[in-house]
């Protein structure tokens, strides 16, 4: 397991933390899926044999939320 944190753009509310964290735990391979509002980073453990990190990325985006570099 590898573990990634992720800036995200677009979180303003406890709706949008538990957005992102459904949009993450429905993916396999994850776990430990930390939403942080203030600092709005998501912080995880993930198989990179289960999903790839430009899945995650598109969950996240297809949550409604942009992923930073």
């Amino acid at each position: 397991m590898e573990k990634k944190v992720l800036k995200v753009e677009g979180m303003s509310c406890e709706h949008c933390v538990k957005a992102v964290t459904r949009a993450l735990e429905s993916l396999p391979g994850l776990a430990g899926v930390a939403v942080e509002l203030k600092s709005g980073t998501v912080s995880f453990r993930f198989d990179p044999g289960k999903t790839s990190l430009k899945d995650i990325e598109a969950a996240i985006d297809d949550a409604g939320y942009t992923v930073v570099a």
